[in-house]
């Protein structure tokens, strides 16, 4: 019986939210810059962007679970709000921070209880020193190129992970597989490699809306779903389209409502701020 049990506990991630547990679970979306983009041909390994212009929204999330709350990315750095930079194809600019957009809804960023990143890029890290009481989800791979990462360099960036780096005393979870974040199946983080070795995506069971996905970077915008577009910077073409399949498998499985962070056309997907899904 013991050796089921470790089974048994990974099984019950995919069931349904036990009524007796009755938590109170809403869902936040949070505005966290926009990255204006020249060429989108990086995007895609196999030409099928070339030449084109598009504007990705960088969206940041607050999820509620009674009295604790997670923060799914952390968005650009607010050293942008009210500026713009400019390099290669992306212009980066922020409008208001997550602190900011936090007092809206009468939270500090001490209440702050999970500080999660769907991985390591500097388009979802951007603000995540400003919770370092947090403790930090992450993905078991994405940790330990953080670790390894000799300063700042395009695509990993230790600065913002500095209070779980610098700090003995800061939590981190180092996720290897999937996570049932609050224990009670309403929020689980899914192993979704390939972007980079330790992306995630995450699942929000919500009472009223239903079960929605968020991508992550695993999709940036919807014609990757179709024609299966690789960005060229992703760390492994193989995972990339395993953690596709996986997760338009579980799209399907829960008829859940899928968000790509970056799409614009998605933003309607959810509430307006400072609205929330219930």
């Amino acid at each position: 019986m013991k050796k089921l049990l470790p089974i048994l506990a990974a099984l019950s991630l995919s069931s349904p939210i036990a009524a007796e547990d009755d938590a109170v679970v809403e869902m936040w979306r949070l505005d966290c810059g926009t990255l204006q983009v020249s060429d989108v041909a990086p995007f895609s390994d196999a030409h099928l962007y070339d030449g084109d212009e598009r504007t990705l929204v960088v969206s940041c999330y607050l999820i509620r679970n009674d009295d604790t709350y997670l923060l799914w990315d952390a968005g650009l750095s607010k050293e942008l709000v009210g500026t713009s930079y400019t390099e290669g194809v992306f212009t980066a600019s922020v409008e208001r921070s997550i602190v900011d957009q936090l007092s809206d809804l009468g939270l500090e960023p001490s209440q702050i209880d999970y500080a999660a990143v769907s991985h390591y890029h500097f388009d979802h890290t951007g603000q995540l020193a400003d919770f370092p009481e947090a403790t930090l989800l992450i993905g078991a791979a994405d940790w330990e190129a953080v670790k390894a990462a000799e300063g700042p360099n395009p695509l990993i960036d230790p600065r913002p992970f500095a209070p779980w780096l610098d700090n003995d005393a800061a939590v981190v979870t180092a996720i290897a597989q999937d996570h049932d974040v609050f224990g009670d199946g309403s929020v689980q983080m899914k192993a979704m490699p390939g972007h980079t070795p330790g992306h995630s995506s995450i699942l929000v069971r919500l009472p009223e809306t239903g079960d929605v996905l968020l991508t992550g970077d695993l999709y940036h915008f919807e014609e990757q779903v179709t024609n299966r577009g690789v960005p060229q910077f992703n760390t492994d073409r193989a995972d990339t389209l395993a953690s596709m399949d996986r997760f338009d498998a579980i799209a399907k499985s829960l008829d859940a409502t899928v968000i790509i962070q970056h799409d614009s056309r998605h933003l309607d997907r959810l509430p307006s701020f400072p609205e929330s899904a219930k």
